[in-house]
């Protein structure tokens, strides 16, 4: 009657032994590392590359403990900090052009544990401390940016298409044209109409001027701010991740705020750099008709901007943007082969080299800027004359004082720009101390809870006490086995998540051995009591734990960052508690009780 027969014991024995392994990780802690990146898309991490990394360690003399591939990545396990810091400079300035070398931290957990993929959880902010930014994004720069945009667009479709105007400007989020007639008027009115969907037109007449006042619509500007807030998470993702920050937490918060959290990081103002330091790149043709001289004196015209070159040069610039860095699909460090200055070397997309082919051919023998703009604020890099049409989408910017500025460059214009400028409204810093306090807090209540419980049952239910807790310490090692295979993210919540499923774990085994009792009570026999109330208070136990898994299942669905990993941790937790309480505790009985023919009684 109560028997397992082989294959069950056999199941619960690889269960158990499968979970063990793959929580040990947990208890080994992290060790210092340093980890190598491509950052081009062409130059793929491999064994070629490891080797590399390993040679260059070896002619360095610098002891490592372990290295392997990882993603896109290799990493290497060092002894202690100053051995990593030196790792870092020697690699870095081995693998200077075209990759990314940053400090890591990594299990220390043996390496065969490493080899099988068992690796522990991740730790959230609030327990690996770090730093946590709130970043506001500017929404009105980002319509005014799309403004620009169709101003550039309008003006040149007009051109092609001969539709002479007057002048054509922009004034905050709206294009205005201004015409000599009212015919041109309407053949640009109608023109516009069917090509730029986006806009609505207004008409004006003045004094024999004729203006037509073009607007984005608001579903358009709607849209164009979702895009700015995707862009910009996009963007800080990728700077991020290209500096090796492990794990961070990049998202959207209401409806123009990203939320920032970069575990592990303790230095804030390498924080802002990583999340500031973001550039874009705009081409802009020199006017060169007017007087630099009065413009020196104030007197700067309307359509331009006065800047001044590295020389120490004045120019005049003008306010037009030809092309913009969205289109940059690749940028990197190199040389300039004729002079051997240092340079960058940038890739733009199809549309990108098409608007550039079109402004070289169009205005050979003038100067070209190419403007670095970061931070709101732009500086001029090169301006250069242009001699011919350039195609083909790869275009060399030269001006550089050093092959470290080349380097920086290539990496602000490679992580992307950002679609509107973003101020940090908020700060935080978590230390390691804090979090390891957050760490040995949350382990103590969950240690001290769970034996009380166990004492509870021990006292009140005898020997199905102590199988009620050997099934909840199952449960523990099964959920953490889980949380460490799914790499989840453990943060405070998950640690409250974890206590709340030990607690409520236990209720199961309550309600069986509250159900043996009775069966006892009513007569039945031990083995028949035995049998019945595994079987009968299974039917609770399902319906309670259903419900509780709607509840995580809506927490999941509706919650966000915290709330999201509670979700997780309860509903892992109930799917490892029904196991655990109903098959390993059963399995306990019946490995002592079952193979008994004439049972007598239970210690209940």
């Amino acid at each position: 009657m109560n028997r397992f027969p082989l294959w069950k014991y056999l199941l619960i024995c690889a269960v158990l032994l499968i979970s063990v392994i793959y929580t040990l990780p947990n208890f080994y802690g992290e060790v210092p590392a340093v980890q190598v990146s491509p950052t081009r898309s062409a130059i793929k991490a491999d064994a070629t590359l490891m080797q590399q990394v390993e040679d260059e360690l070896k002619a360095a003399h610098i002891t490592y403990s372990y290295a392997f591939l990882d993603g896109n990545s290799v990493k290497v396990k060092l002894a202690n900090t100053d051995i990593q810091l030196k790792a870092k400079d020697a690699l870095q300035a081995r693998f200077r052009d075209g990759y990314s070398v940053a400090l890591n931290l990594l299990s220390a957990s043996p390496d065969w544990l490493t080899a099988i993929g068992a690796k522990p959880m991740f730790l959230g902010l609030d327990l690996r401390g770090g730093v946590h930014f709130l970043l506001q994004v500017d929404m009105q720069a980002a319509l005014d940016k799309a403004a620009e945009r169709y101003t550039g667009d309008i003006r040149s479709q007009l051109r092609e298409q001969k539709i002479h105007y007057a002048s054509i400007s922009r004034d905050h989020q709206t294009v205005i044209i201004h015409f000599s007639d009212a015919a041109t008027r309407e053949l640009a009115n109608q023109f516009i109409n069917k090509n730029f969907a986006d806009l609505v037109l207004t008409e004006n007449d003045a004094n024999n001027d004729y203006t037509l006042t073009a607007a984005l619509r608001a579903e358009v500007q709607k849209r164009t701010q979702d895009n700015a807030i995707l862009q910009n998470i996009t963007t800080l993702r990728n700077r991020v991740n290209e500096l090796g920050v492990a794990e961070p937490i990049i998202q959207q918060q209401g409806t123009d705020r990203v939320v920032v959290q970069l575990p592990g990081v303790q230095d804030t103002a390498k924080a802002k750099e990583i999340l500031g330091r973001t550039a874009t790149l705009e081409v802009r043709l020199v006017d060169e008709t007017h007087d630099i001289t009065a413009a020196l004196q104030g007197q700067v015209p309307f359509d331009d901007e006065l800047y001044t070159e590295r020389g120490g040069m004045p120019i005049l610039v003008k306010k037009t943007v030809s092309l913009t860095g969205d289109y940059i699909t690749d940028a990197s460090p190199g040389f300039d082969q004729q002079s051997g200055q240092a340079a960058v070397h940038i890739n733009l997309d199809s549309r990108g080299a098409r608007i550039f082919r079109d402004v070289t051919r169009e205005n050979v023998g003038k100067r070209m800027a190419i403007l670095l703009v970061e931070k709101g604020k732009a500086e001029v890099i090169t301006a250069p004359v242009i001699r011919e049409e350039i195609g083909g989408g790869r275009v060399q910017i030269t001006g550089m004082d050093s092959t470290q500025e080349a380097s920086d460059v290539a990496l602000l214009l490679r992580a992307g720009a950002l679609a509107a400028p973003m101020d940090i409204v908020e700060e935080r810093t978590v230390g390691p101390s804090m979090g390891a306090d957050n760490i040995q807090k949350g382990f103590h209540s969950n240690l001290w809870g769970f034996v009380a419980v166990a004492v509870f049952m021990i006292f009140y239910y005898r020997i199905f006490g102590i199988f009620s807790t050997l099934a909840l310490t199952a449960n523990g090692l099964f959920l953490i086995a889980l949380l460490s295979m799914m790499q989840a993210t453990l943060t405070l919540p998950g640690l409250a998540g974890i206590a709340l499923t030990l607690g409520m774990a236990i209720d199961a085994n309550v309600l069986i051995n509250e159900r043996i009792r009775e069966e006892l009570r009513n007569g039945n026999s031990p083995q028949a009591a035995i049998h019945a109330g595994y079987d009968r208070a299974w039917g609770t136990i399902l319906d309670s734990n259903i419900t509780t898994f709607i509840a995580g299942i809506a927490l999941f669905w509706l919650g966000s960052g915290p709330v999201r990993g509670f979700a997780v941790v309860l509903c892992l937790g109930i799917l490892t508690s029904m196991f655990s309480a109903v098959t390993i505790s059963r399995a306990l009985v019946n490995l002592s009780y079952g193979r008994r023919v004439r049972l007598a009684k239970v210690s209940i």
